[in-house]
């Protein structure tokens, strides 16, 4: 049971037991209420209809009010603790996934789609909390509303109530079941769909102006679009499974009153051999006849929504999966590759040497040789990466980061006084070619690189990339919120902006992926022979510079170029 993946990510929702008992009791007192409201109703219209004194009524009358008045009250009152206790849960369980990813491998977390991770940490989670406010809490309901109306039948008569719970099984348990288990298939069907629209849409978003030069834009919008109509088909199929399954509580709750009907007359047959014995009062009364016909449509209210809670406990459950699979890959059992957990900078200068280093997948080769990458990099080093997209530069960077592990060689990385070893992630700083500009002010987006940088630092570092024009512009300085983040800037200014950043990131190894896309040639020439140490060094002969580019200047000095191909290539 424990093993079942909803029940794990539900102990990932940190749900507390007094909130989920608060939520359920007044789902509870609701349905109680309207079932007594029923049975109540029953017996008020069918003693009015003997005409007694009306102070004989005053006491039902009352306690019809009272129990219209609490259903309401309750229902609203169980939507608001079902919502609020939802809404945290799903709040916790994004905090601990993107905990579990900060803190877990980073070799797994760089490798995932953008699809994927958006699909996750988004609509999934948000399955998981549905399954509190349609699945879970909406059973519990149902299940203690059918019992009692069940026991209330009972006292009336006991083969109404033995037809009425078989009924009442039919619809909120076997419906729901058969409807879950044959919609499996599809939702997971339609999952798979979703998430490879999701990431072909955001490829096409994301890299829409390169998508156009390549001509592939039409390629993965017709990619999107086969996947969107997967996933409408699949959706379809599991309309069609929930509306059948769905019809099973209106036929079950027709069987039901024709089998009370049935009852009442054979009892009304033997207590007084017509059914105009009824109204004598004798046996089987107008009030019993009543409760045996109206007390059941109040009780199949509360099994109704279970076919959707099935439906949605199976959905919630395959979004689990997912779910705690991206938890469980974030914190791989065999402990193996680098942990996520922060690590100290290494503020000392370093040494970093590669000896038959591969990467990535087995297919790369570097300028021809078989034996992989070999590389001695020491404070000033420049090392230019050049390749055609899918290559393997980024992965190339990543490995030196220590956020991969080598396929194959060695990567050593010393400390140039003591000699020592210094662990790779705490010597390099890695600057992703699509790294996130945050909504907030821009003195914060720039502390992301190194939190106690003072003002003047950071205006120094905005000037030195040549931002000092458009930081003199800010209305508010460096207060100016960056509202929407990279929205707020354009491409050449995201560039220039992370760029800074790894201008104050004190680590002695700087790898930048693409830092001059989206600037003009003569932009990108310039500050390529600046990052490479040609003319006016940006980061002076003190740090490893290793850059990630498609176009390399004419002049690289004496920095060492690497270029990347498939073994096909050659």
């Amino acid at each position: 049971m424990r093993d079942d993946p909803l029940i794990r990510a539900l102990g990932f929702l940190g749900l507390r037991r007094g909130a989920v008992a608060k939520a359920l009791l007044l789902g509870v007192g609701g349905s109680l209420s309207a079932l007594g409201l029923a049975a109540l109703s029953a017996w008020l219209i069918t003693r009015a209809w003997q005409m007694p004194p009306v102070l004989y009524l005053s006491v039902a009358i009352t306690a019809v009010r009272a129990l219209g008045i609490s259903r309401g009250l309750f229902r609203y009152l169980e939507r608001l603790a079902t919502h609020d206790l939802a809404l945290r849960a799903m709040t916790t369980a994004r905090e601990r996934v993107y905990t579990a990813l900060a803190t877990g491998s980073p070799a797994y977390s760089v490798t995932l789609r953008r699809g994927d991770l958006l699909t996750r940490t988004g609509d999934d989670i948000d399955e998981i909390g549905n399954a509190l406010i349609r699945g879970l809490i909406p059973i519990g309901v149902g299940v203690t509303t059918a019992v009692a109306a069940v026991v209330v039948m009972a006292l009336v008569s006991l083969p109404a109530a033995a037809v009425l719970a078989v009924a009442l099984v039919i619809s909120g348990g076997v419906a729901p079941w058969l409807a879950a288990r044959g919609g499996a298939s599809t939702l997971r069907d339609g999952s798979r769909a979703a998430t490879e629209s999701a990431e072909a849409t955001t490829t096409t978003l994301w890299h829409a102006s390169e998508l156009v030069v390549a001509r592939r834009r039409g390629e993965l919008l017709e990619t999107a679009a086969d996947a969107d109509r997967r996933h409408l088909a699949a959706t379809d199929r599991g309309r069609q499974l929930e509306a059948a399954a769905a019809a099973a509580t209106p036929l079950a709750m027709g069987a039901s009153l024709v089998a009370a009907c049935v009852i009442a007359i054979q009892l009304a047959s033997q207590t007084t051999g017509s059914l105009a014995g009824i109204a004598s009062g004798e046996g089987l009364t107008p009030m019993i006849l009543g409760v045996l016909v109206l007390l059941p449509l109040s009780a199949f209210e509360s099994t109704a929504p279970l076919t959707e809670a099935g439906l949605q406990i199976e959905r919630s459950r395959q979004s689990a999966v997912r779910v705690m699979a991206l938890v469980d890959g974030a914190h791989a059992a065999d402990g193996t590759g680098p942990s996520g957990a922060d690590v100290a900078v290494h503020r000392g200068m370093v040494e970093v040497s590669t000896d038959g280093l591969r990467w990535g997948r087995a297919e790369r080769n570097v300028l021809g040789p078989e034996d992989g990458l070999d590389l001695d990099l020491r404070p000033g080093s420049r090392l230019a990466v050049v390749g055609p997209s899918g290559v393997g530069k980024s992965t190339l960077l990543l490995t030196l980061a220590g956020l991969l592990d080598p396929v194959d060689g060695d990567i050593t990385c010393v400390d140039t006084s003591s000699r020592g070893p210094v662990e790779l992630r705490s010597a390099g700083c890695y600057f992703a070619e699509e790294a996130h500009l945050f909504s907030t002010s821009v003195r914060e987006n720039m502390r992301v690189a190194r939190g106690d940088a003072t003002d003047e630092e950071i205006l120094a570092a905005l000037t030195t990339v040549g931002l000092d024009g458009w930081a003199a512009r800010l209305p508010d300085g460096l207060d100016t919120t960056l509202t929407g983040g990279a929205d707020a800037v354009s491409g050449g200014e995201r560039r220039r902006l992370l760029l800074a950043r790894a201008l104050l990131h004190p680590a002695p190894m700087v790898l930048l992926d693409e830092p001059t896309e989206h600037l003009s040639a003569d932009d990108a020439a310039g500050l390529l022979r600046r990052l490479l140490g040609v003319e006016d060094d940006l980061f002076g002969p003190d740090r490893i510079v290793v850059v990630v580019t498609h176009q390399l200047p004419a002049d690289v000095g004496d920095a060492r170029v690497v270029e990347l191909a498939p073994v096909a290539a050659h």
